[in-house]
């Protein structure tokens, strides 16, 4: 099985990783793009097939992203499973986790991978229905951390929180209307952050499971943040606190 993914950094990070999962690369014809001349040239050392496609082509292959130019095909990598997950945090000294409940933009899922990575979050785990797919816009937006962070999907996302305290992982709530405030939370422990949908935030089931809601203190007129700005500030201050 093969999959698209575009973009100078997706492109760049699965070279740099694992490079034997490049089938080929195709980019659009008659381009000079000096930020793209290093990567052909890297492409071309490892032996990966170039071709030459037209506008219309790679704008049809991206779906309406934005591709920079270069689309390539690459073999699906390995995925790590739901029955993996306990075999994962057990093998973790003090587990870090970033869980997403109703995130359906794969913008905002390719921007709360980013932000997972540069923070250290061990894997990211998400609800199988309900959810956005790591497809190749949210690739292009995580600039390479999709291929570096595992991405779990699971089917009942209550039982896996459950899961997840069993094994004494504090799980914390992100809720705009906590009056507890992220700065005032813990999260120098075993811990999984769970931020929900934007509007709606997470689901009741979801909430109910949490050990302690916090909420990210806001002095402007705006009343909320994006998701995946609101993911980075608290992501950030975990990583803060741990260290």
């Amino acid at each position: 099985m093969s999959e698209i993914i575009y973009g100078i950094h997706a492109v760049t990070a699965l070279l740099q990783r694992e490079p034997q999962r490049l089938l080929e690369v195709f980019i659009l014809k008659g381009r000079e793009d000096r930020r793209l001349q290093p990567l052909l040239a890297e492409l071309d050392a490892a032996g990966v097939v170039i071709q030459l496609a037209n506008r219309q082509w790679l704008d049809d292959k991206a779906e309406g992203g934005v591709h920079q130019g270069i689309i390539a095909r690459v073999r699906e990598g390995h995925k790590l499973q739901e029955s993996d997950l306990p075999d994962l945090l057990a093998a973790l000294p003090m587990p870090f986790l970033l869980v997403l409940d109703g995130v359906t933009d794969p913008h905002n899922l390719g921007a709360c991978l980013r932000s997972a990575d540069a923070a250290g979050v061990n894997a990211v785990i998400v609800p199988r229905d309900r959810a956005a797919q790591l497809n190749a816009t949210a690739k292009k937006v995580a600039c390479g951390a999709a291929e570096n962070i595992p991405l779990i999907s699971v089917t009942n996302l209550a039982r896996t929180l459950r899961l997840l305290k069993q094994m004494n992982i504090w799980v914390v709530g992100a809720a705009g209307e906590a009056e507890h405030t992220l700065y005032q939370s813990n999260m120098n422990q075993p811990l999984a952050l769970v931020m929900g949908a934007e509007g709606e935030g997470m689901r009741r089931l979801t909430r109910e499971h949490c050990d302690e809601l916090i909420s990210i203190p806001m002095a402007g007129s705006v009343s909320s943040l994006n998701v995946s700005v609101a993911t980075g500030v608290c992501l950030f201050e975990a990583v803060r606190q741990r260290r």
